[in-house]
């Protein structure tokens, strides 16, 4: 069982009774939905990172998975890239990733 630690947060009245009304545990209640707008917070990050990488990125992603593998020392090559696994894709600015390469 995770630890957890006592927390202080103020809310307003109304929104302590809806939340009393629904639900015995407060706690639970209000720990399911931080961790629900965590998790959505983190995906719209991600989507925003896809939609708009990061220039080194974009530098990586126009060389091409291959030639940045062939750049890994040997036995770092072997270990961390297996590159007949997974579908190619391809970066192109104003669409984003897409499979295959031209």
């Amino acid at each position: 069982m995770p630890s957890t630690e006592r927390v202080t947060v103020t809310l307003p009245d109304d929104l302590v009774r809806d939340i009393d009304r629904r639900e015995k545990d407060r706690s639970k209640f209000v720990a399911e939905a931080v961790r629900r707008e965590l998790d959505r917070r983190r995906l719209a990050e991600l989507r925003l990172s896809l939609q708009n990488p990061h220039p080194e990125s974009a530098e990586l992603a126009e060389l091409g998975f291959e030639e940045w593998a062939q750049g890994l020392p040997d036995e770092d090559a072997e270990a961390l890239v297996d590159s007949s696994a997974g579908r190619p894709i391809q970066w192109i600015p104003g669409k984003g990733w897409v499979a295959g390469h031209d």
